[in-house]
């Protein structure tokens, strides 16, 4: 009988896994009914889709546009990075 470790995961054994053909990487819903846990595979690739656009939406809505002068050395130096790779790929035709 599969057991939850510390981190809350459950590993499905391999006949279910086989069974409802559940890969690594394979998304899958958990929920509650009538008092039982039920995982089931996502099996529509345009609703996973869909809740991927709908997370890059939420993440870029709360990122908040930081000024040059408000970062941190740390965080200079790696914007300062990033522009002057993009100059050289221009420079270089890439």
């Amino acid at each position: 009988m599969p057991t939850v470790d510390s981190k809350g995961r459950i590993v499905l054994p391999k006949k279910v896994r086989d069974r409802f053909d559940i890969e690594p990487g394979t998304e899958v819903e958990v929920s509650t009914e009538d008092g039982k846990v039920v995982v089931e595979p996502e099996a529509d690739p345009e609703v996973v889709l869909e809740r991927l656009e709908s997370l890059v939406e939420d993440a870029a809505a709360d990122r908040t546009q930081r000024d040059y002068e408000d970062l941190d050395t740390l965080a200079r130096d790696h914007a300062d990075t990033i522009r002057r790779q993009a100059r050289g790929a221009d420079d270089d035709g890439e």
